[in-house]
This record gives C-alpha cells, sequence and structure tokens, in this order.
C-alpha cells in the first residue's frame, strides 16, 4: 500500500460537481465485498466498480487508490469519533471505552474479525488499521493527559499501558465474545473503574 491518505474530501477543481450518491454507492459497494468474504488483498478497484455500478474512473477520481478507498469505507464501520466534553475525567473515559469494538454497521461483525490476520500478515495493512485506529487513541490519550495535569491522576504514569489496559477488556469481549456472563452494557463504567482505582492520586 502505497497511498493511505483519503483523497474523498480534497478540494476539487473546478468542473463537474461529484455526485455524493455515486460516493455511497462506491463505499457501500466496498464494504458489501469485505461482508462477503473478499480479503483485502482479492479486493479490486474493477470488482468495487461493478458492484457499484460506476466506471473505474469514477473512483480513481475520488481516490488515489485502493488504499485510500479503504481507509474511508472502514471508517464507516467505526462511525463517528466520540467527543469528551471535559467536566469529568470518568465519564470521559467512560465514553471512549464505550466506543471499542462498537460499530455502526452491522456488517462489521463480518469484516472486522477477518481483517486481524491480515493486518498481523501485511505491514502495509497494518499501518491501514493504525490509521484508523489512531485518531480514537488520541482521543484517550489526550483525556489521560488532561487529568495528569489537573492532578487527578499520579504524575509517573505510563499513559500507553493505562490505554492498553482500558482498551483490551472491551476488545476481547465485543470481538470474541471471551466471556458471556459479562454484561456489555456496563462493561465499559466497570473498567474504568478498576483502571482508576489504581492511577487516581486519592
Amino acid at each position: 500500500m502505497s497511498d493511505m491518505t483519503s483523497t474523498a474530501d480534497a478540494p476539487r477543481s473546478p468542473g463537474r460537481p461529484r455526485s455524493l450518491r455515486a460516493d455511497e454507492a462506491i463505499i457501500e459497494a466496498t464494504l458489501d465485498l469485505l461482508a462477503e468474504g473478499s480479503t483485502i488483498e482479492a479486493l479490486s478497484i474493477e470488482a468495487i466498480a461493478a458492484r457499484a455500478g460506476v466506471g473505474k474512473a469514477t473512483i480513481y477520481r475520488r481516490w488515489a487508490g485502493k488504499d485510500a478507498l479503504l481507509l474511508d469505507a472502514l471508517r464507516r464501520l467505526k462511525g463517528i469519533l466520540p467527543q469528551p466534553e471535559g467536566h469529568s475525567l470518568r465519564d470521559d473515559l467512560i465514553l471512549l471505552v464505550g466506543a471499542i469494538g462498537k460499530n455502526v454497521d452491522p456488517r462489521a461483525s463480518k469484516i472486522m474479525p477477518c481483517l486481524v490476520p491480515e493486518v498481523n500478515r501485511s505491514p502495509d495493512h497494518f499501518r491501514l488499521y493504525q490509521n484508523i485506529i489512531a485518531p480514537r487513541r488520541q482521543l484517550m490519550r489526550e483525556v489521560l493527559r488532561r487529568g495528569i495535569s489537573e492532578g487527578l491522576l499520579r504524575p509517573d504514569l505510563d499513559i500507553e499501558v493505562t490505554m492498553a489496559l482500558l482498551t483490551g477488556p472491551m476488545l476481547i469481549q465485543r470481538v470474541l465474545q471471551w466471556n458471556p456472563e459479562l454484561n456489555e452494557q456496563t462493561l465499559p463504567e466497570q473498567v474504568v473503574d478498576a483502571v482508576l482505582a489504581g492511577i487516581l492520586t486519592r
């Protein structure tokens, strides 16, 4: 993968306006093909164009290539980034932890587990995955840093390890259904409270 920067929102030169309907059809076609079992490597612009009912040139006018298109399509599965309000450290962490492994599109349950082996096999696919989750990880990092600056969290806190502690339980439960006895609705709050017990200054 040589270009993973989405060009879907890049400024356009004067001319015929872009069709949002075509954009939607292309994204939907990409997700449908992935949900039906196509791997990232096997997925082709030709197949996406055929499913979307557009020409390949239509796709290339919107995205630099398959990598950029995949980035936008997989971001669609995750939905809009949660926005912490900044009033309560605990509430902000519960908001972010609750969004981990939670996808707004039902096709995600078929697509995301199949991406894990590809991410592990390919450095390019690993970078694609990191481009998707990096903004979400940064939000949590900022909340924890704010907690340190406000004196709520220990000044020697290892932020990266703390993020792993907060993230791991939600991923293993939502992706693998590790323990059917756990209540997914209350788990974010339980995880946050368990971690906070060890990192609060008081």
